[in-house]
């Protein structure tokens, strides 16, 4: 009786939607911007739709609507040049040097790649149809003008939450005496000083996005896709022009913020469905974790093998003291005076792990998908930020009480162990953590059922022009009543300038009725 209603409800859905062709661009080889960006695609696919997907990641398991355009997978450190560092050597970067060594080149070298690779350039050359073109926004905007080539609307969606440059260029409201930019870090933000740094930075990045990044971005367009129909808008325009962002961002953790009704919060996206299992003797291990689990993952480009001897050092002496099991990502075959309770591989099925119930706390370096992870499980976090937007978000977690922040330089042993023994022993972490795990759940629909409906939505209306914030219909001056302000500034000092010179002018007429006055008195 369960599958005939399950049946008889996919028969009418399909009444609703028809299937549409959708070109999804996520070719970014980050594995954690992967590994949240891919329920999309596949869902669409199992929806009836349509899918071509441009990706550095083969799936092997998929319905026969999933198309897969491969582009080369290279690493970051490959294509910005030279070997790959020690990651913890970027701790302490600033966020301007963070862009100028990491995000600007390494996204323009990135777009390269994805456009250069055999697959595209033989994909770009074919005829193609497309009611929809999804692209991640993550510094590869040259892939943009693929809604222009196709003739199809353009949808966003970010991996890193709200994005602000997308807010300044759609003129959504700024906010940015609460919100701060997605890779700065500021200890204070609401401070004066916090707002005046998120100001100027808000600034700097978009001046040097909109007048030097794009440029660049734009050339690459020139030279990897020819012959494109004429006027070819230029790629702050498409963007200007997105039918729809989905943003890896909830008000549940995140600040709430005032956003249009094109842009849309979907945080969580990859937790909706699981389609994984725990290893056989990776559940042994949690099962019969008699105190619990400590489970300790910096992410997938973040490897703990680098770290420094003497905090590597910190963590195994603390490590050996507990009574808990510790489940730790080691990227080396082995690990000198490893403790028995302490359990390394190279790799591990993170949100499987996060969601059994003998996990105690998630010591993490604060990336925003595993951040995610251990919210929807509930889970404590201990959070050692290295780079980009992971101090915002355990700064985020410290505040709502959930979790605890340990600064690279403060790791040794004492801090440690204090701050570890803290979180495991008072019950107020866990429970925080539980609470916040029911208000990120507790939405009308799952996160990736939102995407599935606001992307259809789009598909449906024809892009939906009609959900674009209407400021974009006038100029920017307008769109911020700069000139009815300035106007009513102008009156202002008019009337100040006016009233002034009537004070001086009756001033003078005193002092001349007075100086009338004492020649009268003199004369008598």
């Amino acid at each position: 009786m369960f599958l005939t209603n399950v049946y008889l409800l996919m028969v009418v859905l399909a009444t609703f939607c028809d299937a549409a062709n959708i070109l999804y661009v996520i070719p970014f080889t980050s594995k954690s911007h992967y590994i949240y960006l891919r329920p999309i695609g596949l869902e669409l696919a199992q929806r009836g739709h349509n899918v071509t997907v441009i990706t550095a990641y083969k799936e092997n398991n998929h319905s026969d609507t999933y198309h897969q355009v491969m582009v080369d997978k290279k690493e970051i450190w490959e294509v910005i040049g030279g070997e790959r560092p020690n990651v913890f050597t970027m701790v302490g970067l600033s966020a301007e040097e963070f862009h100028d060594k990491i995000l600007w080149g390494g996204g323009l070298a990135f777009t390269e790649v994805a456009l250069n690779s055999t697959q595209v350039q033989d994909f770009l050359k074919n005829d193609h149809k497309f009611d929809l073109v999804i692209s991640e926004h993550f510094f590869q905007e040259a892939l943009y003008v693929l809604a222009h080539k196709y003739n199809a609307p353009l949808a966003l969606v970010t991996t890193y939450g709200n994005s602000m440059r997308h807010n300044i260029i759609t003129r959504n409201p700024l906010q940015l005496s609460t919100l701060v930019s997605e890779f700065l870090d500021v200890k204070e933000p609401t401070s004066f000083w916090g707002r005046m740094r998120n100001l100027y930075f808000a600034v700097y990045e978009f001046v040097w996005f909109k007048y030097w990044y794009l440029e660049k971005q734009e050339a690459l367009v020139k030279k990897y896709i020819p012959g494109l129909k004429e006027p070819v808008p230029t790629l702050y325009d498409l963007e200007k022009d997105a039918a729809l962002m989905l943003y890896n961002s909830h008000f549940s953790f995140d600040n709430a913020v005032a956003y249009g009704p094109n842009i849309v919060e979907i945080g969580g996206v990859h937790l909706s469905k699981s389609d994984a299992e725990l290893p056989k003797d990776l559940k042994e291990v949690l099962d019969g974790a008699k105190y619990g689990v400590v489970y300790v993952n910096f992410g997938s480009n973040v490897r703990s093998s680098e770290l420094p001897l003497e905090k590597k050092n910190a963590f195994l002496k603390v490590f050996k003291e507990l009574k808990q099991i510790v489940i730790w990502k080691w990227e080396d075959e082995k690990l000198e005076n490893k403790p028995d309770n302490l359990v390394i591989r190279k790799w591990f099925p993170q949100k499987e792990i996060l969601s059994h119930p003998n996990v105690k706390v998630f010591i993490s370096h604060g990336g925003l998908i595993g951040t995610q992870e251990a919210i929807f499980h509930g889970i404590p976090i201990i959070g050692i930020p290295i780079y980009a937007d992971q101090f915002n978000n355990l700064l985020q977690a410290e505040e709502i009480g959930f979790g605890q922040m340990l600064l690279f330089k403060d790791i040794t042993e004492d801090n440690l162990r204090k701050m570890l023994n803290n979180v495991l022993k008072d019950d107020k972490y866990g429970a925080k953590a539980k609470e916040v795990s029911a208000r990120f759940k507790d939405r009308p629909m799952s996160a990736l059922d939102t995407a599935m409906f606001w992307i259809e939505y789009v598909i449906r209306n024809k892009g939906a022009p009609y959900m674009k914030n209407s400021a974009l219909k006038i100029d920017w001056i307008a769109s911020n009543m700069l000139d009815v302000y300035a106007s009513i500034v102008i009156v202002l000092l008019i009337v100040v300038y006016i009233f002034i010179r009537i004070l001086n002018m009756l001033r003078s007429l005193e002092i001349v009725n007075v100086d009338r006055k004492k020649g009268k008195q003199k004369r008598n």
